[in-house]
């Protein structure tokens, strides 16, 4: 059973993807959304909200695309999640927009379900927040998910 919805799966694999293939040049949307099957408008939707949320960097003109905004191991999972769901990182922020319990149509869904689910996926986050995307790049990387070997750059002097 998958608890993620499938935007927030296609952005993290997108985050995944260009950490690992950005260097030396960004990565094109249209290249993007060629090696995951997906039409080009829609992930480009997606990498404007992460971009928005700091987690890539968008780079213009003829050899522009996309690459990450922050270090690998400092983007965790939860961060992208979140990114994707337009939740904001602070949890006081997201009880301002949640309904008061007892607000629903149903007592039980307003006292009893929904703190328990928002409590599931409270530590459901908190577990992602420990995965970062230099974890699940050097995982790709060991099962040859990309199917080529990935060149080394060397930026000593």
């Amino acid at each position: 059973m998958n608890l993620l919805p499938r935007r927030s799966l296609l952005a993290v694999a997108a985050v995944v993807d260009i950490a690992y293939h950005a260097r030396p040049t960004p990565i094109a949307a249209k290249t993007l959304a060629a090696r995951h099957g997906l039409p080009p408008r829609h992930l480009e939707t997606l990498l404007q909200v992460l971009v928005r949320a700091g987690i890539l960097k968008g780079v213009r003109g003829p050899r522009g695309g996309y690459e990450l905004a922050r270090e690998r191991r400092r983007i965790t999972i939860a961060d992208i999640v979140r990114a994707a769901l337009g939740e904001p990182e602070d949890p006081s922020e997201v009880a301002l927009r949640e309904p008061e319990p007892g607000s629903e149509a149903s007592p039980l869904v307003g006292s009893v379900v929904m703190p328990m689910i928002r409590s599931a996926s409270e530590a459901f986050l908190e577990r992602l927040d420990e995965i970062t995307v230099e974890e699940l790049c050097a995982e790709a990387e060991r099962r040859h998910v990309f199917g080529e070997e990935r060149p080394l750059y060397d930026f000593t002097i």
